[in-house]
This record gives C-alpha cells, structure tokens and sequence, in this order.
C-alpha cells in the first residue's frame, strides 16, 4: 500500500498540462503575460523598495546606477558607487570594522558587477572604471580567520597587519568564479580567467589563469608577466 502511495505521488510530482497545437499560442500568450509581470513587479520593486533601502547604505551614489535585487550587506563600512554602475542579480557586501574604524568599497564609473559576487572588505577594496567583473567572483582583503588552528578555535579573527588593501584598475575583466585575495593590484585593462585565483599584483594589459593565477598572454608590448611558468 505504502509502495502504491509514493508511486501515486511521484507520479502527481511530475505530472503537467499537456502543451498541444491546439494549446500552445494559448500558453506562449500566457508566458509573454507572465514576462510582462515579473518585469512590472520587478520594476517596482527596485523602484520602491529595493533601490531606495541600498542607497540609504551609501555614502555616494552615482547617477543612472541600476541594480536588479537589494544586495546582502553585512556590517558597516563607506560604499560609494559611480556614474552608470549596474548590480546584476544578487551580491553580498561584508564589511568587518575590526581592523579599521571606517573599511570603505569604491565602485568606479560604468563598471558591471555580475550575480552572486561576494565583496569582503576589512580596510579598503577599489574597483576602477569600466570594468567587467563576472559572476561568483570574490574579492577579499583579508583572509577572515588566523592561520593559527589554536586561535581559529578560540574565535580569533586575522591579525589587522596582516589585512592589505585591494585596488582593481580601469577596464579590467574578471572572469565567473575567480578569487581576488588581500594585497593585490590589477593594473589597467588586464584580464583575469575564469575560477583563477590571484594572490599577486597583475600588470596592466596582461591576461592570467590558474590557481594560483599566472602570466597567460600579454595585450601589450614591453609587459613584463609578474610570475611565469619557470619562477613557479
């Protein structure tokens, strides 16, 4: 009987409409309807709700700024954000005032931050103009716990010397997935892989991949890679 009862519902679970060529004009109307809703409500939302809450968070606002859902913000620290800057999706904004009294994120004009970013920020993260930063990528300057496993256990957070800036220069593209850690510099139009993971500075117009990320192509002549295959 029990056996008869989950068949039953599984079937239930994966039950639907039939779409037909009788019914399918009916249904693509339908979809083009419910389209036009989710955009109306999203629309008013942001307007409403979402936009004015977040921006009620910021020091500085730029003009046309867009963003699609309210980001996750944790802590206090200045945010302020440029000319034309779009929050695609969701994205989470941690500021931790252990190590400073005012931990500050600069997003510069024209630049794209993709969904489910993760912003860590301890000190200070600059994002330059114009740049392309994909989604699931994470920028830290700091590593959120102490390499001790005795102070790991009794809660102890990373020591404030070892917290080091982030600064991303203009133009820079960051590829899905990649991980920006503590102390790094990304020069001018350079271009970081997808899931890379950089923990040194990456000169302007040089492209780099890898865990951890290395020199792949120069866009520019006279660059010199900042780690090449024989130094790793």
């Amino acid at each position: 009987m029990r056996d008869r009862i989950k068949t039953t519902v599984r079937w239930l679970l994966q039950c639907h409409l039939p779409v037909t060529a009788i019914n399918r004009p009916i249904f693509a109307a339908l979809y083009r309807m419910h389209v036009v809703a989710r955009e109306l409500i999203g629309w008013a939302a942001r307007f409403c709700w979402y936009e004015p809450l977040f921006r009620s968070q910021c020091v500085a606002v730029g003009k046309r700024f867009r963003m699609e859902q309210l980001p996750y913000l944790v802590g206090r620290g200045e945010l302020s954000i440029g000319d034309e800057v779009t929050l695609s999706g969701k994205s989470s904004f941690a500021f931790s005032s252990r190590h400073c009294d005012s931990p500050s994120l600069s997003i510069g004009t024209g630049t794209f931050i993709g969904h489910n970013c993760a912003l860590v920020v301890g000190r200070g993260i600059t994002i330059g103009r114009h740049c392309l930063i994909a989604g699931g990528v994470r920028i830290s300057d700091f590593d959120g716990h102490p390499i001790d496993a005795e102070d790991r256990r009794n809660g102890l957070t990373t020591p404030s010397h070892e917290v080091s800036s982030v600064s991303i220069g203009d133009d820079v593209w960051i590829g899905h997935g990649a991980i920006i850690l503590k102390g790094v510099h990304i020069g001018d139009r350079a271009i970081v892989g997808a899931r890379a993971v950089v923990t040194k500075d990456v000169p302007a117009d040089t492209i780099v991949a890898g865990n951890p990320a290395r020199h792949v192509k120069s866009l520019a002549p006279g660059v010199v890679p900042f780690l090449t295959e024989d130094a790793a």
